[in-house]
């Protein structure tokens, strides 16, 4: 027991140190100058060049946006400017514009029949199954109306009548693809207190009026016209005036200020944000519904109730901006010349594994030494190195042995 505790405890106070071995071996050289040249090449081209590693980021971006519609267009039988289609009026980075409108004029309180296939009915205990409904026009009474010569008749709703019916056919307003959306966009990264706006401010009145947003040819006019905007999401005007939709338009700031402020410019890009649902049966499209209120001259109220179906533009705004900076240009720096060691292991793994003679690798790496080996090596010849075999050479300058092919047993 004594002896085993007096173990644990000279194994504890021990020392480990690097002994340097020199493997004149092709394949093993090889391998570690190519993982060392892929380690190298992985730090200076993804990290440094592409990740911008040495920079301070800032994603903490500040923005606000303002929008403008301009267009007419015909519905109905009437010309539709921009207070009749766009909502809401405030001009915000989420906008509507109506394509289609179902409308139910001389809405008065009281009880009527209500509307759809699904509410027919012949008794009136064919209507309390509708009881609580959330989907009828109005509050189900239980009370069936039958026709005037006692055919099926509808169930009863309490509400705005009469009820709607939003089944009737209406023709969309396909003029909206020659509206025009202004955008206004204005940021600022406050870690570096620098503000941008999405168009220059050499800009004249003039030159944005006439102008019209191109990727490649006018990248900068903030004037887009929706038509096009749909084209770049791969959709078309006819695709979503009957049902309406979601549409995306990101604008992205990735900005280097190691560089010219200049070229701290917007990119944008454009998607349908509903295209997981532009398939489904349920829930496809956009449209919402809306009142006007009106009173009769008898102080009754009345109400003209529309249904809009519409493109919902989402104006979204993400960016991020660097700077050179000391401190995470030395981490990696650090990281890059640590990971180079990943190739010594590797090398390591292999020659004392894989290759022939790695039992004598082995041997020549790993080495104890105690003070006893010590004491009696200097009390032999006193001021010489430790004991080498015969025939292993020794780097007086850097204390590393040194092992060719040739050394090994075959």
């Amino acid at each position: 027991m004594g002896s085993m505790l007096w173990g644990c405890v000279t194994d504890f106070f021990t020392y480990e140190t690097t002994k340097s071995v020199v493997v004149k071996s092709w394949s093993v050289g090889i391998i570690n100058r190519i993982v060392q040249l892929l380690i190298i090449a992985y730090f200076v081209g993804w990290v440094f060049f592409y990740e911008k590693a040495y920079q301070v980021s800032d994603t903490g971006i500040e923005s606000s946006v303002m929008t403008k519609v301009k267009g007419f267009g015909y519905h109905n039988n009437r010309v539709m400017d921009v207070a009749d289609y766009v909502f809401p009026s405030q001009g915000t980075s989420v906008f509507c514009i109506m394509t289609k409108l179902i409308i139910t004029e001389h809405q008065f309180q009281g009880r009527c029949p209500e509307n759809g296939r699904k509410y027919s009915c012949f008794t009136d205990e064919d209507c309390h199954q509708h009881y609580g409904s959330i989907l009828t026009n109005g509050v189900i009474t239980g009370v069936c109306i039958k026709g005037s010569n006692g055919t099926k008749g509808r169930c009863e709703i309490e509400g705005w009548c009469p009820a709607e019916n939003d089944q009737i056919h209406v023709d969309p307003m396909l003029d909206v693809k020659n509206f025009t959306i202004f955008i206004k966009n204005s940021i600022r990264f406050p870690l570096f207190d620098v503000t941008r706006g999405n168009f220059p401010s050499t800009m004249t009145s003039s030159q944005i009026r006439n102008c019209t947003y191109h990727p490649e040819l006018n990248p900068f006019c903030p004037i887009f016209r929706v038509g096009d905007v749909l084209n770049y999401t791969g959709q078309s005007i006819e695709d979503l005036s009957a049902k309406g939709g979601e549409i995306g338009i990101n604008i992205q700031w990735k900005c280097n200020l190691d560089l010219s402020i200049e070229k701290c410019v917007p990119e944008y890009a454009f998607t349908r944000l509903d295209a997981p649902f532009a398939k489904n049966a349920v829930s496809k499209g956009y449209n919402f519904r809306f009142a006007k209120y009106f009173m009769t001259e008898n102080g009754t109220e009345f109400r003209t109730l529309h249904k809009a179906f519409a493109i919902r533009f989402d104006v979204m705004v993400t960016g991020t901006a660097g700077k050179f900076n000391t401190i995470p240009t030395l981490i990696n720096l650090v990281a890059a010349f640590t990971s180079i060691g990943l190739g010594t292991v590797l090398c390591d793994y292999i020659l004392l594994n894989f290759l022939k003679g790695a039992e004598q690798y082995k041997a020549k790496k790993f080495e104890e030494v105690s003070d006893a080996q010590i004491t009696a090596s200097a009390a032999q010849s006193p001021g010489s190195q430790l004991s080498l075999k015969e025939g292993i050479k020794s780097s007086y300058d850097s204390g590393a042995l040194s092992l060719a092919n040739s050394d090994q047993p075959l």
